[in-house]
Parts: C-alpha cells; structure tokens; sequence
C-alpha cells in the first residue's frame, strides 16, 4: 500500500508540474513525454501478459490505448485543465 501512495505522489507531482509550467512549449512537451512513458508502460505490461490474460484484457488495453491516442495534439491549455483533473482524482482517493 505504500508503493500505491508513493506512485500516486509521483504522479501528482508530474501533474503539477504540467500545471505549474509557465512557458506553454515545455507544458505540451511535458504532457506529451506522459504519453510516451504511458504507451511504454502499456507495451511493458501487454508483453508480460500470457495469451490468455492478453484476450482477457484486450478491451482494457485498447481502452487505455485509444485514451492515450486522444491525449495528442492537446494544446497547453487542454494539458493543464487535463493535469487538473488527474490531480484532483488522486486526492478523491486518496486513502
């Protein structure tokens, strides 16, 4: 349960950042490195899967992919309202 409140702590501080960045360019960078890191992190654990836990969540994982295709071409404004709601959503549950 800790590592769940360290990783919540990581993700809200790079929400933050994505929030707290004055300069709009690095704010779209930003974001767009969430996306890489999250499509990597998608790839790692769909190659982990067994065949058979592959067909079993081939609906969740195309869900988290099709998000993630819907995260490009966010301008900073759209980052920054998107980084809010992630960070508000962590501290809902917060435990």
């Amino acid at each position: 349960m800790s590592n769940l409140v360290k990783t919540d702590e990581i993700i809200f501080n790079f929400f933050k950042q994505i929030c707290d960045e004055k300069d709009d360019q690095k704010c779209i960078e930003l974001g767009n490195n969430w996306i890489k890191a999250m499509e990597t992190n998608l790839e790692t654990m769909e190659a982990n899967l067994e065949a058979k836990d592959k067909i079993k969540h081939k609906k969740d994982i195309q869900n988290n992919r099709n998000h993630l295709n819907g995260l490009k071409g966010k301008s900073s404004t759209e980052w920054r309202e998107y980084a809010t709601k992630c960070m508000v959503e962590i501290m809902d549950n917060k435990v």
